[in-house]
């Protein structure tokens, strides 16, 4: 149910806002009315290109803090954008001079089949027990110069909250000799090259986890090292660590060590008596290739970590600045975590870094196909048990069968 700008859908409720700087926002999101985030964002994005020759090296554009998402939102189409059953929300942005500027439906909201939730064949009786699962999904498209970016929000029956960006467009070429691009780009179309570039996004996350008093918390998988408790060479465990401030939070992805990172209130345990938790699962991190000190590097330094977690202050909005327009780089995420502050049992903000790595192709040329790149927060002892468990059976009358008989042999 869409009431304004509140929506309901199955056992999730929350509020969707837009701004000219972020585009899609959005607050008070929750499950079956326990607070989950207070406020989710795409707070910037930076695309670097890897190219030192002629001018290129000065490709480093901040499409959020320098253009703006929302100014730069599309107005979508019914069929083409947007496929089934569909809710629009307009927007109303002001222009630099005070005027009103009217988006026609820029934010869409729909549901959508997500596949299998659950299934389970038990030999013993040769009983099935399946469901299929549904999805919330809002979406906004933006075009900002030659590249569109499509955001997307899920929700769906297994209190999953993901994120994915969709890139697509008209890559930034330029010429080269036929069959002689350079050692930075690749060769798209004869006498025509794409350079190396990366599409680096920050996701801004100011944290509910089952209402205030938030930690986070790092977990990592190793081996067993002792010998006398591995005899056979196959023991593995998960472990732990609380990060207490947030210069001890300043973290990267290691997919030596499976490691992810979880949200607790350590104030609300689960029927095992642990605290209740979100984990973010970090699918999609870039290495940065920008030296620190050089100019994208210091304005571009939140690209540095993959996590980084600050308490809240409302006043620290932007992971590269309020003001990003010929910026030094101060006042951003990186400036934000020196004060070392307390992340023990309080209001906490993530700040996750992800993206895209781009090494064009012949078939980005001359439309890009969409690329993607994302995170998924996802429950971790949230729940008791498997929140998609009451999902009521059924079978989808529409589908048929290709070519032959049906099932029921007509």
């Amino acid at each position: 149910m869409l009431n304004g700008h509140a929506i309901t859908w199955d056992k999730w409720s929350l509020v969707i806002g837009f701004n000219a700087r972020e585009g899609l926002t959005l607050h008070d999101i929750r499950y079956d009315n326990r607070p989950i985030v207070n406020r989710a964002s795409l707070a910037e994005m930076v695309v670097p290109y890897g190219v030192p020759e002629g001018g290129h090296f000065r490709k480093n554009v901040f499409d959020i803090g320098e253009y703006g998402l929302g100014k730069l939102t599309n107005s979508l189409t019914l069929g083409c954008d947007c496929l089934g059953h569909i809710a629009y929300l307009d927007v109303d942005l002001n222009t630099m001079t005070g005027d009103i500027f009217h988006i026609d439906k820029a934010i869409c909201i729909h549901e959508e089949d997500s596949g299998i939730l659950w299934k389970h064949w038990d030999f013993r009786t040769e009983r099935t027990e399946v469901r299929r699962g549904r999805k919330l999904v809002i979406s906004s498209i933006c075009t900002v110069g030659n590249y569109e970016y499509a955001s997307y929000w899920y929700f769906t029956q297994d209190g999953m909250i993901e994120f994915e960006m969709k890139a697509t467009g008209i890559i930034n070429t330029s010429a080269c000799i036929p069959g002689e691009p350079t050692k930075y780009g690749s060769e798209v179309a004869p006498g025509l090259q794409g350079h190396i570039h990366q599409h680096a996004f920050c996701a801004r996350l100011e944290m509910a986890v089952d209402g205030s008093g938030n930690s986070v918390v790092e977990c990592n998988t190793i081996a067993e090292e002792d010998e006398a408790k591995n005899p056979y060479g196959n023991a593995f465990y998960q472990t732990e660590t609380v990060l207490t401030r947030e210069l001890e939070a300043c973290r990267r992805a290691n997919p030596e060590t499976q490691r992810y990172w979880k949200v607790i209130n350590p104030n609300k345990t689960n029927h095992t008596g642990k605290p209740v938790g979100y984990k973010i699962y970090p699918e999609n991190v870039l290495t940065s290739y920008l030296k620190p000190s050089s100019p994208s590097g210091i304005r571009s330094a939140f690209t540095q970590n993959h996590l980084w977690v600050t308490k809240y202050d409302p006043e620290e909005r932007y992971p590269a600045g309020e003001y990003m327009n010929h910026s030094s780089g101060a006042g951003g995420v990186s400036d934000f975590v020196k004060q070392d502050r307390s992340l023990e049992n309080t209001d906490l903000v993530l700040w996750h870094v992800f993206g895209v790595h781009h090494q064009p192709r012949t078939e980005d040329f001359p439309v890009q196909p969409c690329i993607t790149a994302g995170f998924k927060l996802m429950p971790s002892g949230f729940f008791d048990q498997n929140p998609g468990i009451d999902v009521a059976p059924g079978v989808n009358k529409a589908s048929k069968l290709a070519g032959g008989p049906s099932c029921c042999g007509s």
